[in-house]
């Protein structure tokens, strides 16, 4: 049986690559069995015959121990089940944003019930949002609306928010930023049946 030698040209470049069979350089490795069984520390010329002799290939799994940690396997088997896991962890995955929501200090009802089934929608999507509420002219005068406006936001949304900064003046702004709680989904799915 000739040796096997995996094709680098198919080899997707986001896994590690592990040395195989020929490429391994230690004088002397660490076997372990395809049974998972520890063979011990052996030429490297003897667990490359091993590896022949079961049909399988050499793979150094632990290269940077001394000596590197080989093990007699399906290379393609594992490298396969190895890039899936990959692939599953990416999925999993969830790159968070920071969404904002401006307000005006004199916001009516109607826009502000809006701007919150956005916040709420954010959320839901596990995203932190940024409230703003932004002055101009004459309205810089009164910033105590900008608190009152989202004291009554986080009321209203308390029970889906982790408050991450206090409301805070900066210039012609206040601001606040909130993240959903670990257990949102939970929290949205009661709501939902609460209002069927």
């Amino acid at each position: 049986m000739g040796w096997r030698s995996r094709s680098k040209a198919k080899m997707k470049p986001n896994v590690p690559k592990e040395r195989v069979n020929v490429e391994i350089t230690a004088k002397q490795v660490r076997l372990i069995s395809e049974k998972g069984e520890q063979i011990g520390v052996v030429p490297l010329s003897k667990a490359l015959n091993e590896a022949e002799n079961a049909g399988l290939d050499l793979v150094e799994i632990s290269p940077n121990a001394k000596p590197p940690v080989c093990k007699i396997m399906n290379f393609g088997q594992y490298h396969y089940q190895k890039e899936r896991k990959m692939r599953e962890s990416r999925k999993k995955q969830h790159i968070v944003q920071t969404k904002e929501i401006k307000f005006g200090p004199n916001t009516e009802e109607h826009d502000y019930n809006f701007k919150k089934n956005n916040t709420i929608k954010f959320l839901k999507q596990h995203n932190k949002v940024k409230l703003t509420v932004r002055f101009k002219g004459r309205q810089l005068a009164h910033k105590d609306l900008g608190f009152k406006l989202l004291d009554k936001l986080v009321e209203d949304i308390n029970e889906l928010i982790e408050v991450e900064t206090q409301p805070k003046s900066e210039g012609r702004t206040i601001f606040m930023i909130v993240s959903p709680r670990k257990d949102i989904d939970k929290i949205i799915e009661n709501w939902e049946k609460e209002n069927i």
